[in-house]
């Protein structure tokens, strides 16, 4: 038995080679290049702790941040024709959807749920732009119409979160028919006297843009998040002048009048809450509840010693005046 080659390279080979690290552990932000602790990025719901870049968040994960205990229910979609034009571009449209499927989880681009925020009982919709790049199908507008009859069955109002490129290719005029089909579906919300608040997130482009993402009583974004109907670049071509700096971002918007908010993501919770229960004309929220008063302990009886009066102290004599005898 060779003990050197079995035995001492081995023990020194362990020492010193280079130990794997899982990918997963770090992320890179995109706006800073901080690396950032997978824990971290996660307790800080995706935003950057450097310098507050907002990155992209499933709804999964925004749903159990925002409702209270991370409990929420799923509210059913209607399901669509799988490929109703047989569209083929570099692959089916079904392999496609195979691996958006595969890839996020999820059945579409847009997930429903219900729920309550500090005990204030909403409904809630969001997109994935990690599906698809959150496009708008026949499924987006299934999962809106749900939305807004569960809202107006159960008498709650409805958040959506929306997170899209524009209308899906592969669906064609059927996926455009969702911008007409959505809206019908928020004017179910005015005729019942509901809110409907959107929180735009990065990015929401195109017809999700000119359909329902700009329709809410409420209009909130998240910081720096890309806002518009066409890109800069088509609008720059078509004006032929050179839009202003931070042009289609969520804090132009709101200096030339399209937004109400931009919120923070850490402070969108409260602030939802804030919102829904004032036109609701609800009372104030509770945001938590304090603990049962402890009992007081039973008066202990007084001691002997405690009891017993002090003795009075004597009285001195007085001292006779000087010069004066007896």
């Amino acid at each position: 038995m060779n003990w050197i080659s079995n035995y001492v390279r081995p023990t020194i080979n362990s020492l010193f080679s280079r130990r794997e690290v899982p990918e997963n552990l770090w992320t890179k932000c995109d706006e800073c290049g901080t690396m950032l602790f997978h824990r971290e990025l996660h307790d800080a719901q995706n935003v950057c702790t450097n310098c507050n870049h907002h990155m992209a968040i499933t709804p999964r994960e925004r749903f159990t941040a925002m409702f209270d205990g991370g409990i929420f229910t799923e509210v059913p979609v209607a399901s669509p024709l799988a490929d109703p034009l047989h569209f083929r571009d570099q692959k089916k449209y079904p392999d496609r959807m195979k691996a958006a499927q595969k890839k996020t989880a999820e059945t579409d681009a847009m997930l429903v749920a219900e729920g309550e925020i500090f005990r204030t009982p909403i409904i809630a919709a969001a997109q994935d732009f990690s599906f698809m790049g959150g496009s708008m199908g026949m499924y987006v507008g299934n999962a809106i119409v749900a939305a807004a009859t569960r809202a107006v069955e159960l008498g709650r109002p409805l958040v959506l979160f929306s997170a899209a490129g524009g209308a899906r290719m592969q669906e064609g005029i059927l996926s455009l028919m969702q911008m007409p089909r959505t809206t019908v579906a928020v004017e179910m919300l005015r005729e019942a006297n509901l809110p409907y608040i959107v929180v735009l997130t990065h990015p929401t482009t195109g017809g999700v843009t000119a359909s329902y993402a700009m329709l809410g009583d409420v209009q909130i974004a998240e910081p720096n998040a890309l806002i518009g109907f066409a890109g800069a670049r088509v609008i720059e071509q078509t004006i032929g002048e050179k839009l202003p700096e931070g042009f289609q971002r969520s804090e132009y918007l709101l200096e030339h009048g399209m937004l109400d908010r931009v919120t923070h993501r850490k402070d969108l919770k409260e602030e939802l809450v804030t919102i829904i229960r004032m036109m609701m004309h609800l009372p104030p929220p509770i945001a938590g509840d304090l603990p049962a008063p402890a009992e007081t302990p039973a008066e202990a009886p007084a001691t002997p010693a405690q009891s017993a009066p002090k003795p009075k102290a004597e009285a001195k004599p007085k001292a006779a005046p000087k010069g004066k005898k007896k």
